[in-house]
């Protein structure tokens, strides 16, 4: 039985590491809190509840957990804090264990937050350090959340996957989530129906691995798609990532004639190099993923292409990142995420012999970073003088607006020309010169859109 009176008028602080799927899925967190009678707390206060949700992906993320946590503890004395998310999962115990720390839950309980912590209050007082741990063991993680959630943002995010099924010899995702499982096409099209009854405009959608959806319902992601294509009021939906084995061309063709899945895609490519795709154990190779990439730009020429590649991981000699460098600079993708191997415990990398120093991840990772301003750029200078319709989301007092076209290129809204009517609105605009930085267009305004 859950007393909602031990919620009401508590204040509450949320901490998010990690992807976009962790950022919808504290938004869903608050507002169950929300709905209990917690208000969010503001910068500054002192909150009676504190919420960090955590990422797994590499050593530098469990570092910045632990630090997370430390932090919210000390500026929140007294407070109830609650760890969850992949760290929490894989570490529960040791994590239960850090000071001030009173219930830590993973993947299989965090669904019943609400349920933990009335009982957790119940049997200690609200204020005691409980050191309270429950997680399952990865076989055992069966429960999907739904999260369909904007939090302080313009764009909701939608869950419609969590876990996978692939297990990479350099990733410890699936043993954080589970494997591959999600809701019905039924349920997430209401949820989408929701959103646009909100006034939601915007929709991504979020998984771990979304291509694999279906595996509970034996549904198909492009017929997922389809449905939610049909949702009137939402106007624009972005994929968030998906595997090149699981882009299939059928979904690449609809998308570029659907009424609103705009032309941007999100791929992993990890490797360039045909024999470090191996020993990760990635189900392409060079060929498959220069397919998709060159299919996208054929159907879609304005498209953005965001790439996801790992450096320095165990295998990688210098011949094969010259492979993987000169494969992505003759690709027309637009942008990479690069971010250097991790070493993680209990994965099948750590049998590879050959070790990549961290220098030379460093040195390497500049490379492609490098290259990737240089593809952005030069992708970015393309559509200087050109018109488009950008979705603005609001703005700190005094700070420019920024917002996104169809094609994900970022353009940025001078605070003369910003008003507070433009949160959430698709106004046309034309393209300017670059932003000071080089990370946006400048926005001259044209005429207002819908």
């Amino acid at each position: 039985m859950i007393d909602s009176s031990a919620f009401q008028g508590k204040k509450a602080a949320y901490y998010t590491l990690g992807c976009k799927l962790n950022f919808s899925e504290t938004s869903t967190f608050g507002k169950m809190l929300e709905d209990m009678g917690v208000i969010t707390a503001k910068k500054g206060e002192k909150a009676d509840i504190c919420l960090i949700n955590t990422c797994s992906v590499t050593e530098v993320a469990d570092h910045k957990c632990r630090q997370a946590i430390h932090r919210m503890v000390r500026n929140n004395p007294g407070a109830f804090v609650i760890v969850t998310g992949c760290y929490a999962q894989l570490e529960s115990e040791n994590v239960s264990k850090i000071e001030g720390v009173d219930l830590v839950l993973g993947a299989n309980e965090k669904a019943h937050l609400i349920q933990y912590l009335s009982d957790a209050w119940a049997q200690n007082g609200d204020a005691a350090s409980l050191h309270q741990h429950y997680s399952v063991k990865t076989k055992e993680i069966k429960t999907f959340q739904p999260s369909c959630s904007r939090g302080n943002r313009t764009r909701y995010f939608l869950k419609v996957q969590d876990g996978c099924n692939y297990y990479c010899t350099y990733c410890t995702i699936p043993f954080a989530r589970g494997n591959s499982r999600n809701p019905s096409i039924q349920s997430l099209v209401a949820q989408c129906e929701q959103a646009a009854a909100e006034g939601g405009k915007e929709i991504v959608i979020t998984g771990v691995n979304i291509g694999d959806f279906g595996q509970t319902t034996h549904e198909r992601f492009i017929d997922l798609v389809k449905a939610m294509d049909q949702v009137e009021g939402i106007k624009r939906y972005r994929i968030s990532s998906l595997e090149p084995d699981l882009c299939d061309d059928d979904l690449i063709e609809y998308c570029a004639q659907s009424r609103a899945f705009m032309p941007h895609f999100h791929i992993p490519l990890q490797s360039g190099s045909d024999e470090v795709l191996k020993l990760m154990h990635r189900r392409y190779d060079k060929a498959l993923f220069a397919h998709k990439v060159n299919l996208i730009k054929e159907k879609m020429p304005d498209a953005f292409i965001g790439v996801d590649v790992m450096v320095g991981c165990r295998g990688e000699t210098p011949e094969c990142f010259e492979e993987c460098y000169e494969f992505l600079k003759s690709l027309p993708v637009t942008q990479l995420h690069v971010f250097p191997y991790s070493e993680r415990p209990g994965t099948a990398a750590l049998k590879i012999p050959y070790v990549v120093d961290e220098k030379e991840k460093k040195k390497r990772s500049k490379r492609l970073l490098e290259l990737s301003d240089q593809k952005t750029q030069e992708f970015y200078a393309q559509y200087i003088g050109t018109e488009a319709e950008v979705l603005f989301e609001k703005a700190p007092r005094g700070k420019a607006m920024h917002g996104f076209t169809k094609n994900y290129i970022r353009v940025e809204l001078s605070p003369a020309l910003a008003k507070e009517e433009y949160d959430n609105q698709l106004i046309k605009v034309r393209l300017g010169d670059f932003n000071h930085d080089k990370t946006a267009l400048k926005a001259e305004l044209e005429v207002k859109g819908s």
